[in-house]
């Protein structure tokens, strides 16, 4: 007998899953939101594929958009609260922005911490 728990340094989620209305893509790139804008604001994700777990605050987690496949670093986190599904196999939570990247930083995301060319959305 097993079990398989996944753990995670990155919450990659789409919007179906949760990822933040609150954060535009198209309004960031022109007027860069600041970590202060989501001060106090906790957000929640649902459903995420199998049972993962997440580094736990103080340590910070990637926050990264999901746009079909392709991934948007969008800051960090801290997880706040998990929720796992046994049944369904997806795990859930809550999380609050600590930090948000600037433009130039999301671009710069890939070649720092990722270097997948396939789901690169600014290549």
């Amino acid at each position: 007998m097993g079990s398989s728990i996944i753990q995670n340094d990155t919450l990659q989620i789409n919007k179906e899953q949760g990822f933040p209305e609150e954060l535009n893509l198209g309004i960031h790139l022109k007027n860069p939101y600041k970590t202060e804008n989501f001060e106090g604001k906790i957000f929640e994700f649902k459903d995420k594929p199998e049972i993962r777990n997440y580094q736990q605050p103080p340590v910070r987690n990637f926050l990264v958009e999901n746009r079909e496949g392709k991934w948007i670093y969008w800051g960090q986190i801290h997880i706040l609260e998990i929720r796992h599904d046994y049944q369904k196999k997806t795990t859930s939570g809550k999380f609050k922005i600590i930090y948000i990247n600037t433009p130039d930083e999301m671009k710069k995301a890939f070649e720092l911490i990722d270097r997948n060319s396939e789901t690169n959305f600014f290549d």
